[in-house]
């Protein structure tokens, strides 16, 4: 799935620098967390996508493979990323633990693609095995007729609160509510088929949509298609890594593509022309006369897509001239004549005649 602009999500330039990229993250991320903005239903998804943001574009190699292919893998928890600015009590006390804990874990998969698949690009389907929600209790945990009841502890909160005394006065921490495991409310009666955790191992299939030039190593990331969180709390993202078949005749460097002609030697002294079959379709090269083993034809914009609007590679040809292995009388007769034109130097005969010469038969 497409994803937003990175840039655009922090408000910076694609040439903004490090430090310009840290300090937009640390002013929005304040804005709009969570705890900050309780009556705001969209506080939540845009900090995530703050985080998303921060973590590719912070990262040198990540940074880099989202400006070539206009996707990168992002953080799963926006919450860690927040807490490694600003600390646990980074709003005063509000945290995110409760949170937390709720989340489901992140997936992998892998999608291996033949190279035309990795160049051009297209939608995959990708199958994983990963928590979904628990269908005989519909994911609340609770066992047939019964229900999750608010978790006296906490009351609810998910977090249970501590206040320490110091040298330096009052120290107020809070963690996840340990009889509830930090989801507000608990289940006496239990579903037996998930054991009152409201998810079951199981698997799914999803559309993937695969940008163009995509190469083995590339990360791409689903948003919200990990597993469950517990009692139905919400899903990690499903990051899928690209694996790319060998071809059987065009090999990848970067952005370009490399393939090997053999030319027949007399089509390489004379000239002549070939085809050869590219992932664009066949296409016919012009061998003029006098071509050697290791030159390089250059087809232009028929090898990988750059991303992001910036044209293709290149198709690199080289030619590797094919000297006959097996002459019949004729053909060698016609060579030492042409050898003898061009006043070069041939051996007479095959082993046969020098036979001959040797012992007189």
């Amino acid at each position: 799935m497409a994803e937003r602009d990175y840039y655009e999500v922090l408000g910076v330039s694609p040439q903004a620098t490090a430090e310009e990229i840290k300090q937009a993250y640390r002013r929005l991320a304040r804005e709009s967390h969570p705890d900050r903005n309780p009556d705001d239903p969209g506080a939540e998804e845009r900090f995530k996508e703050l985080a998303a943001a921060y973590e590719v574009l912070s990262d040198s190699e990540r940074r880099a493979n989202f400006d070539r292919f206009g996707t990168a893998e992002s953080p799963s928890n926006p919450f860690d990323i927040f807490a490694a600015f600003f600390g646990d009590a980074g709003l005063g006390g509000f945290g995110a633990s409760s949170r937390n804990a709720t989340a489901g874990s992140d997936a992998e998969a892998v999608l291996v693609l033949d190279l035309a698949e990795a160049v051009f690009g297209g939608v995959q389907e990708v199958t994983v095995d990963l928590a979904v929600p628990c269908q005989d209790c519909e994911a609340t945990g609770a066992a047939d007729g019964t229900e999750a009841r608010t978790c006296p502890d906490c009351n609810g909160r998910g977090q249970v609160r501590q206040v320490r005394q110091t040298m330096l006065g009052q120290v107020v921490t809070a963690g996840p509510c340990r009889r509830c495991s930090g989801l507000g409310t608990y289940v006496e009666s239990p579903c037996r088929a998930c054991r009152g955790r409201g998810r079951v191992r199981g698997e799914r299939t999803y559309p993937l949509d695969v940008p163009p030039g995509v190469d083995t190593g590339t990360v791409l990331r689903l948003s919200g298609r990990g597993g469950v969180g517990l009692r139905g709390g919400p899903h990690g993202d499903l990051y899928v890594q690209v694996r790319t078949r060998p071809h059987a005749s065009l090999r990848r460097h970067g952005d370009d593509l490399l393939a090997t002609v053999e030319v027949p030697m007399t089509q390489a002294a004379l000239g002549g022309r070939v085809t050869l079959e590219t992932l664009d379709g066949p296409l016919e090269l012009r061998i003029a006369p006098g071509t050697q083993t290791g030159q390089t034809m250059v087809c232009r914009y028929k090898g990988v897509p750059r991303g992001r609007g910036r044209g293709r590679g290149n198709l690199l040809v080289e030619i590797a001239v094919q000297t006959p292995e097996e002459l019949d009388d004729q053909q060698t007769e016609l060579l030492r004549e042409l050898a003898g034109l061009r006043g070069e130097k041939v051996e007479t005969g095959g082993l046969r005649s020098k036979l001959r010469s040797t012992f007189g038969s």
